[in-house]
């Protein structure tokens, strides 16, 4: 996985992954609630989505911020053709973390998700395939409630460390389980953090993160940290975590957030899932794609993508029309080397035969 991050780096071509497994239900004739509580589904749409798209990876569902929750306990609102969610809190105080029950892995639909992950990786075999897990400090937020959580890190920071534990520590058995399953690596989506200043992040958030990246990330299985928040005064910290990659969501500027991030490490966004991608036109689509990639043209590392999870019931030929505009930067790109090529060519050709009628005028 080193060496597939180092040749993305090195490429003359823009890549693409956009987050992406609803959009394959359009291809199924599938419904999102078939598609979170089957695996086999999940698969099926994200197969679908790799056999039509140049993608440089595929990923399991990795916004399914509800999943681990759900293991341990919580109650999840689900319906036909809405993503799920948490509907209440679990955890109303910090002292009941002792009797809390913590899930094995393979509990609720943890199960569908490995499942997806394996028939991910036995089937699609042309390029990495890549887990999802909630991130820490969001899936204690869904526990114990966000913005009784944020309460917490400021008069009860000793329990809201405790809870944090917790999590992190199911959550490292789920990764390695994901790795287990033979994916190439994990994405962590981390989004609640987008909410912390940058101290914070790093206590609350950023140190629990690294653990999970400790545990699982070696030369064959990466973690890319995904945050959809105002990312920008936390970059230092994501970075932190020791993450191979990054993924950002279009609340901020890539341009505010590349030239902060190592060279040596992937970093992919934003275009706007919903504003954009789902609700925009295939002429909006391209023209704001082009935009994008112009813009971030003399950062080699970065990776065009999705700013979160494409929703479901986005149309397919939108899809078409984002890989259809960055085929057509990537061709305008070479066209633009082999002129600039041709030119230096030509030039250096004319120099010569200049150099070579004034040594014959010399002689003579």
């Amino acid at each position: 996985m080193i060496e597939w991050k180092n040749s993305i780096i090195a490429s003359e071509e823009i890549k693409a992954m956009p987050i992406m497994t609803y959009p394959g239900l359009n291809i199924l004739g599938k419904t999102v609630l078939e598609l979170v509580t089957d695996g086999e589904v999940q698969y099926r749409s994200l197969k679908a989505l790799s056999d039509r798209y140049p993608t440089i990876a595929s990923a399991t569902l990795v916004m399914a911020l509800y999943v681990e929750a759900e293991a341990f306990g919580s109650e999840i609102n689900y319906g036909q053709t809405e993503i799920p969610t948490v509907s209440k809190r679990l955890i109303d105080s910090f002292d009941s973390l002792a009797s809390l029950n913590i899930p094995e892995i393979g509990e609720g639909k943890t199960r569908e998700h490995l499942k997806a992950a394996k028939l991910a990786t036995e089937n699609i075999t042309d390029h990495p395939v890549f887990g999802g897990i909630i991130g820490p400090y969001s899936l204690a937020g869904r526990l114990y409630d966000i913005t009784e959580m944020m309460a917490a890190i400021l008069i009860e920071p000793e329990g809201a460390h405790k809870l944090l534990q917790v999590c992190t520590d199911f959550l490292k058995k789920y990764a390695k389980a994901f790795k287990d399953a033979g994916c190439n690596g994990i994405i962590v989506a981390e989004p609640a953090a987008g909410l912390l200043a940058e101290k914070e992040c790093n206590e609350f958030s950023s140190f629990y993160v690294k653990q999970i990246v400790d545990h699982v990330q070696d030369e064959n299985f990466i973690v890319i940290l995904h945050n959809c928040g105002n990312t920008v005064p936390l970059v230092n910290s994501m970075v932190s975590t020791g993450s191979a990659g990054f993924h950002f969501g279009n609340a901020v500027d890539m341009l505010d957030i590349l030239p902060y991030i190592p060279s040596d490490r992937l970093v992919f966004g934003n275009l706007d899932p919903v504003g954009i991608i789902k609700n925009g036109t295939p002429e909006i689509i391209r023209a704001e794609t082009l935009e994008l990639l112009n813009k971030t043209a003399s950062f080699k590392n970065f990776v065009l993508s999705s700013g979160c999870d494409i929703p479901p019931s986005t149309k397919i030929e939108n899809i078409d029309a984002l890989f259809n505009a960055l085929n057509e930067y990537n061709e305008d790109q070479l066209n633009s080397i082999k002129d600039d090529f041709s030119s230096f060519f030509e030039n250096e050709l004319l120099e010569r035969e200049v150099l070579c009628w004034d040594n014959t005028l010399s002689v003579a």
